[in-house]
């Protein structure tokens, strides 16, 4: 009997009538504590998301934004973007630049930050300097770019030269076999320091031990790699990648500067189509409706990855 009782759940106490009015006096201070905050983030996206929308639904060839807005509202710009078969031309080309960008750059990161890991002389100088290219603004490294891509006097032409593997100088900015690869090398030089800080910092939280038991065990590095490295960052890995794809899937920094889209719209891809549409047509209506058509692939995206982030992190 006595074992029973010690066995029997224990009755919840119910909370008195004070103590719930005391909890939800809390709650009520917290919140309009964060009214002020929630109202003005809830506003900075609400209103231009509104006017976004409001502005896609208006038809109209003219740049002035007020002018248009005063013409009537009509489904037309989706109804032609949705049913124009460059839309999928310029999907499917963003999604190959965001790939060929993404997959090289966390390549690249992941395989510095495991260097950078390691003890050796010169690494407080050299870490700091493999991180410089995420300051660097995009035009800048898209001009860069620019002068090392020439076919003329670029300097990547030389030293394909140089070693004997090219024989004459090669138009990456012009050629459409090219042009793409030309726009995906500076966004990669550009991006993969940001995967170097999320995973480096990742790293150092991987205790030594583990590796330790490890190499007791006779595990070999890639063993290693495979059952302590990459199960320890998998999920600052995912959540790196999921956030440099959304931002690179509309990147326009580095395209609109060396190729303007070109050459015969081999490199144009969502975002510079939304500014074709609104700065070259003048088709605002148009470019707006492009945007929402971009902001809900990205939604679907993010949603989707979304899952996966929240089955890394448990």
């Amino acid at each position: 009997m006595a074992s029973e009782r010690q066995r029997a759940p224990r009755a919840t106490p119910e909370r008195s009538p004070a103590l719930r009015r005391a909890h939800r006096a809390r709650d009520l201070f917290a919140y309009l504590t964060l009214s002020p905050t929630l109202a003005v983030v809830g506003l900075l996206m609400a209103y231009p998301l509104y006017v976004a929308i409001d502005l896609s639904l208006r038809g109209g060839q003219i740049s002035d934004l007020l002018h248009l807005e005063q013409n009537p509202l009509t489904f037309d710009n989706y109804g032609d973007i949705l049913t124009d078969p460059g839309l999928v031309d310029d999907i499917v080309r963003s999604i190959v630049y965001t790939l060929g960008v993404v997959l090289p750059a966390f390549a690249l990161g992941l395989g510095l930050a495991l260097l950078l890991n390691r003890a050796f002389p010169g690494r407080r100088i050299i870490r700091p300097l493999v991180l410089l290219p995420w300051a660097v603004p995009g035009v800048v490294v898209a001009a860069a770019f620019s002068w090392m891509l020439d076919a003329s006097y670029g300097v990547v032409n030389h030293l394909l030269r140089s070693a004997g593997i090219i024989d004459d100088n090669v138009a990456w900015l012009v050629d459409e076999n090219t042009a793409m690869f030309a726009v995906i090398l500076p966004t990669i030089w550009k991006y993969y320091p940001f995967f170097i800080l999320v995973l480096l910092a990742q790293l150092q939280s991987v205790p030594n031990e583990l590796y330790e038991a490890a190499r007791m065990d006779g595990a070999s590095p890639a063993r290693q790699f495979a059952h302590v490295t990459w199960p320890a960052i998998r999920p600052a890995a995912t959540l790196a990648i999921v956030i440099t794809g959304i931002g690179v899937f509309r990147e326009f920094d580095f395209i609109y500067p060396l190729t303007g889209g070109g050459p015969n719209e081999a490199t144009q891809t969502l975002a510079i189509r939304i500014y074709n549409e609104a700065f070259q047509f003048f088709e605002m209506g148009a470019a707006a409706a492009l945007g929402i058509v971009t902001m809900a692939i990205c939604g679907v995206l993010l949603t989707a990855a979304g899952r996966s982030v929240r089955r890394q992190f448990g």
